[in-house]
């Protein structure tokens, strides 16, 4: 089991940035992708962005693409999500998920969860 932590976000006013950092802990497992992912009340869950292991490929949702940034420190456990020029649109909760394999834009094909951490944009 793993187990996985979201923090950093907040209420921020737009054009401004935040980063999330996603905490993994538990049985971590070698050569798994992180994703992003964020729901807004009312709507389906949403791709954000996801990195391979070795963080060579990332994808981004093309809402985002320019103003998001994921990384991670494989040391740290630690996959990241700065967020910068950030709008009301992505206000949302903000999830980080892992699976083994290669980094997908499909929430149900991660096996681990975080519990979201919440980001809300001010116009």
């Amino acid at each position: 089991q793993v187990q996985l932590v979201e923090s950093g976000g907040g209420l921020v006013q737009a054009g401004g940035s935040l980063r999330l950092s996603c905490a993994a802990s538990g049985r971590i497992f070698m050569n798994y992708a992180m994703g992003w992912f964020r729901q807004a009340p009312g709507k389906e869950r949403e791709f954000v962005a996801a990195i391979s292991w070795s963080g060579e490929i990332a994808y981004y949702a093309d809402s985002v693409k320019g103003r998001f940034t994921i990384s991670r420190d494989n040391a740290k456990n630690t996959v990241y999500l700065q967020m910068n020029s950030l709008k009301p649109e992505d206000t949302a909760r903000y999830f980080c998920a892992a699976r083994s394999g290669a980094p997908l834009r499909i929430g149900v094909a991660y096996a681990y969860w975080g519990q979201g951490t919440q980001v809300t944009v001010s116009s």
